[in-house]
């Protein structure tokens, strides 16, 4: 074991001892999500791998970006290009970056043209709670989630009306402001919430003498809200909103060159609900996204890209004397708009879903099909099949399998040839097959009321992976198998969630390790409230990772341990004062080669939050 995870392994061994427990609530450890199933069902009911981080977790995490948040969950690990707002990877369970799908409030989001989601755009102020469900999951929402899916709920409340808001600043000349309201009366619910944030910023790469020696600063303003009317039992028509729009610096060609992208992200909602009979809801959703960035060198344009998706979708949901049904169609438009001249510009996506799931006696079965029509590709059918037994109150296992896609992207398909003086010539290939993968995955759960420890185990073969050359090809294949042991519960007083992941992830054909994903991650947090006190202590610590920099040999990037602290002071009612202090021990660490990452940071701030 890389010797930095020793200490983690004893924190680990702490979490499972036994103690004198605190009593908590069940829903605490057990709340109701959608993601997995597209319908509502409680953890403890899951046949996949899932999490849930509510906004109490959230406040806790401080100014911290939404990268930063997830790679403090189990499976998930994060790189970042620089500085704050620059460009960042997700990967989940060691899959690549694009292969997770981003949802915001049910709506798809994300570039058509790169194949990825502008994370840094996504501001934590907005965000009411986050769903993450690990392993392939396009048997229900299609291409992408090859990795996995995360749904980022925005901001709201069905209680009376409140207020909420918060002030603060930091290290690196970072300050920012967020508030809003929210609450439900008469069959209404509302929220309108705004945020604003800016940085100086660090310097994205100082090692490197071609790049320009500044600060790289990011700010970003958002609005979200929602507006609902439930005009009968059962019946209810809504809309939600976000909108982020931001610009960082970043390092590119030239010392004396000032690059900044300008990006945008955009989601709208709208959906009316009716309970056709006590068993048959309907639902009937109209949604748009926009992800639109552009490129400025020394004040001018340089690149512009944009991307626009329009989903519908009528889902059904029947509730049986032999189990849940869901049966749905779907349609996917996508449209780029770009500064380079594609020869295709749009897509279309026509989708029939279904999906059964039954509890009987110990035994739990889940199973989903779903049938893609593409206008570029063809047609693509994805399954999965999850088996759950609960052996005792407190004992479940569960087994599943699955398959998912990953549709190419415009620039796989439709990038001009372009080239570049000292790189070459660069073009697209039209007849790319989209990625497909087949993943198995165990569990071993042990719940009670305050307690939740799981063993998870997946291998997912992922072939047909598009790599780039001259041109892009689908000549890649990837085996990532894993496990992840994770805990979340009281013990001694003390709110403790505690993880550790293990993962094999290589190219099946040359047997290299994939860029930038650790073998070994362990992750930690203790935390309590105690009066009008609460703190919060986390750990990271990751193993060494493999980076592949264009004409390069491999690179080695070191293992690190990051430390982090929060506490907050209830002064009133619903008043209180927060710091965090981030990398406490201002270790050095590298995410992607040449690049830098934040040193010892602290963010202080005021919050107004009823409870």
């Amino acid at each position: 074991m890389y010797p930095r995870l020793k200490p983690m392994a004893a924190m680990l061994a702490l979490s499972f001892a036994p103690a004198a427990f605190a009593v908590e609530q069940l829903a605490a450890l057990d709340p109701v999500l959608i993601t997995a199933t597209r319908q509502e069902m409680r953890v403890s009911e899951q046949l996949s791998d899932v999490s849930v981080i509510e906004r109490a977790e959230i406040d806790a995490a401080g100014q911290s970006t939404l990268e930063e948040v997830l790679s403090r969950q189990p499976g998930i690990e994060y790189a970042a290009n620089g500085s704050f707002g620059g460009s960042s990877a997700i990967y989940v369970r060691g899959t690549n970056a694009g292969h997770v799908l981003l949802l915001i409030d049910g709506m798809r989001v994300g570039s058509a043209t790169l194949g990825s989601v502008s994370w840094g755009r996504i501001p934590t102020s907005q965000i009411e709670r986050i769903e993450i469900v690990r392993g392939p999951t396009s048997s229900l929402y299609g291409s992408d989630a090859i990795g996995g899916v995360i749904q980022v709920f925005t901001r709201q409340s069905d209680g009376p009306l409140s207020f909420h808001g918060e002030i603060g600043g930091g290290s690196y000349g970072t300050y920012s402001a967020s508030g809003g309201f929210s609450g439900s009366q008469n069959g209404w619910r509302y929220a309108l919430n705004a945020a604003a944030m800016s940085t100086d910023g660090f310097n994205s790469k100082p090692s490197t003498a071609i790049a320009n020696n500044d600060r790289d600063g990011f700010w970003n303003n958002s609005l979200s809200g929602r507006l609902a009317y439930s005009f009968a039992k059962g019946h209810e028509a809504g809309v939600s909103f976000l909108h982020s729009d931001g610009e960082n610096k970043y390092d590119g060609s030239g010392a004396t060159v000032d690059w900044r992208n300008r990006n945008s992200v955009t989601s709208l909602n709208a959906f009316v609900k009716n309970a056709i009979t006590d068993r048959w809801t309907s639902t009937l959703n109209v949604g748009s996204s926009i992800d639109e960035s552009r490129d400025l060198m020394n004040g001018a344009t340089n690149s512009n890209f944009r991307t626009d998706q329009q989903l519908y979708s009528w889902q059904n949901d029947l509730r049986t004397g032999f189990g849940n049904f869901l049966l749905g169609i779907e349609r996917l438009e996508q449209k780029i708009d770009t500064s380079s001249i594609y020869t295709v510009m749009e897509r279309t996506n026509n989708s029939l879903l279904a999906g059964w799931n039954i509890g009987y006696e110990a035994h739990r079965v889940q199973a989903n099909l779903r049938r893609d029509d593409n206008s570029q590709f063809g047609e693509k059918t994805t399954g999965s099949l999850a088996y759950g037994y609960r052996f005792s109150r407190n004992w479940r296992a569960n087994i599943g399998y699955g398959t998912a896609f990953k549709a190419p992207t415009f620039n796989d398909l439709y990038f001009p040839v372009t080239c570049y003086p000292g790189y070459g010539c660069y073009g697209s290939n039209p007849n790319l097959l989209p990625e497909n993968s087949r993943n198995r995955e165990a569990a071993l759960h042990f719940e009670t009321g305050q307690h939740h420890v799981s063993l998870t185990w997946y291998l997912n073969r992922v072939e047909n992976l598009i790599v780039w050359t001259s041109t892009p090809n689908n000549v890649g294949n990837a085996r990532l198998e894993g496990f992840t042991l994770a805990y979340e519960g009281v013990v001694a007083g003390l709110n403790v969630q505690a993880s550790y992941d293990y993962l094999d992830a290589k190219d099946a054909d040359t047997g290299q390790r994939l860029a930038r994903r650790a073998q070994n991650r362990a992750a930690a947090a203790l935390g309590k409230s105690l009066g009008a006190w609460e703190w919060r202590i986390e750990q990271q610590i990751s193993d060494d990772r493999i980076d592949y920099p264009y004409g390069e040999p491999a690179k080695k990037l070191s293992g690190y341990a990051l430390t982090n602290l929060y506490g907050a002071y209830r002064v009133a009612k619903d008043w209180s004062v927060f710091a965090r202090v981030n990398n406490l021990f201002d270790h050095e660490y590298v995410l992607a080669d040449t690049y830098a990452t934040p040193g010892l940071n602290a963010f202080v701030g005021i919050r107004y939050s009823p409870k």
